[in-house]
């Protein structure tokens, strides 16, 4: 019992140094994106996790700016690649040249790609053909690459924010389910309020702009990602998080709506997302373990990719966005 004090102890000295930490993490980014609170909150979260989040929305709501904003306020090595149908995995991966010694010797060199990088930016995934989609998808899952049979580890942490334009469907190729999966979350990037684009116009039109400053280190931030999977979790959070997930299951659910209109529900992979994302919300607003309120704000971005609709020929039926979030509300 007294060791079980003592690590719950710690835990708590963990957590209260890291709260204070990733508030200055948040301040730092807020100097560069405005008004994007839940976006940058998710995003901090998906890496926390350790995971990869899929940002979507417009062009020009500042998401490459918030990939580059937390990369050096997170003390981490970030690149971009522009995603285009004639994009090859090497232009990703790298590739293996032939160099050849003053001597006359001839030897292979590997000479690295912009994914040996600890934040990578793919931008417009749904662009590059699925050839070279899951190139990069498959260097997320397994965390190294393998060029001419010899592996070459990635940089720790590893991690991608992709970004998708949901407007303009032409000449892309839509990511399969099976890679959709591999993103720990889903984040909708919305257009500001009146407030946040007046200040953006006055301020990102001046002449200088506030300088991002690293607020951790690669280091640092493993650590947090350690003491996250260390939060405890209630069972009560436990058991909404098991009917949520099993509640958006046509096979499973006790829901008629989900029974009518959903078509393939989510694997046990969104409900470890879930449990992931919940403890990195509640560090990231303070707290030290997560509540039924996190499980509600996180159903969405967890599942919405993991989760296929029916064609509904009357357009009366509620979006999956709206189904899970009143599975979100039934269950917590």
């Amino acid at each position: 019992m007294a060791d079980t004090d003592v690590t719950a102890e710690a835990i708590v000295a963990d957590a209260e140094a890291a709260a204070e930490t990733l508030q200055q993490v948040k301040a730092e980014i807020a100097k560069a994106v405005f008004g994007q609170e839940r976006v940058v909150e998710l995003s901090l979260a998906a890496v926390l996790a350790g995971g990869h989040a899929l940002l979507i929305g417009a062009p020009g709501l500042a998401k490459t700016r918030l990939v580059e904003a937390m990369g050096t306020a997170l003390g981490l090595t970030n690149q971009r690649i522009q995603f285009t149908p004639d994009l090859m995995p090497s232009d990703i991966l790298g590739s293996e040249v032939l160099d050849e010694s003053a001597g006359g010797q001839r030897s292979f060199r590997f000479l690295r790609g912009p994914i040996f990088t600890q934040l990578l930016m793919a931008d417009e995934i749904n662009r590059a053909s699925p050839r070279t989609q899951s190139a990069l998808l498959q260097a997320m899952q397994e965390r190294h690459v393998t060029v001419a049979g010899v592996r070459h580890d990635l940089p720790a942490p590893f991690h991608v924010l992709a970004t998708q334009n949901p407007i303009e469907q032409e000449g892309t190729y839509p990511l399969p389910e099976a890679q959709l999966d591999r993103f720990l979350l889903k984040v909708d990037v919305n257009y500001p309020d009146l407030d946040t684009e007046r200040r953006i116009l006055i301020e990102t039109t001046g002449g200088a702009d506030q300088t991002v400053r690293p607020a951790l280190d690669a280091e640092r931030l493993m650590a947090l990602q350690a003491l996250v999977r260390k939060m405890p979790v209630g069972e009560k959070i436990v058991s909404a998080i098991l009917d949520l997930v099993r509640e958006a299951r046509p096979e499973q659910t006790s829901d008629p709506h989900v029974k009518r209109l959903v078509d393939w529900g989510p694997s046990p992979r969104a409900g470890q997302a879930l449990m992931l994302a919940a403890r990195s919300r509640a560090l990231l607003r303070g707290r030290f373990a997560p509540s039924l309120e996190d499980v509600e704000a996180l159903a969405e971005p967890c599942l919405g990719h993991r989760m296929a609709m029916r064609y509904d020929p009357t357009g009366e039926a509620p979006g999956l966005a709206e189904l899970i979030n009143d599975l979100a509300r039934k269950v917590a």
